[in-house]
């Protein structure tokens, strides 16, 4: 079991910025990715980016490249979603999940942190 807990998340205006933190604890040593979702409302959920736990092998989804930075500290057991120049689009609930593949197959999800962005 791998256990994840997201914090960060809150109200910002547009052009603003945000870091989301997901701590992990448990068997994170059995998934080698630790990727970062979304959902808006009525909308399904999407990828964002993830990271391997060794700290290479960033991907990131187009809406968010350049804007958006993930890392991780290994001691810490935590990855980070630095999230700039955000966007009222950008509104969303943000999970962080934990898998064997870069951008599909997660299997152990937080409970997630909201991000609004105001225009």
């Amino acid at each position: 079991q791998v256990q994840l807990v997201e914090s960060g998340g809150g109200l910002v205006q547009a052009g603003g910025s945000l870091r989301l933190s997901c701590e992990a604890s448990g068997r994170t040593f059995s998934r080698i990715y630790i990727g970062w979702f979304r959902r808006a409302p009525g909308k399904e959920r999407e990828f964002v980016a993830s990271i391997r736990w060794s700290g290479d092998g960033t991907l990131y989804a187009a809406s968010v490249n350049g804007r958006f930075t993930i890392s991780r500290d290994s001691a810490k057991n935590t990855v980070f979603l630095q999230m700039n120049s955000l966007k009222p689009e950008d509104t969303a609930r943000y999970y962080c999940a934990s898998g064997l593949m870069p951008r599909a197959g997660y299997d152990y999800w937080g409970q997630g942190t909201q991000v609004t962005v105001s225009s």
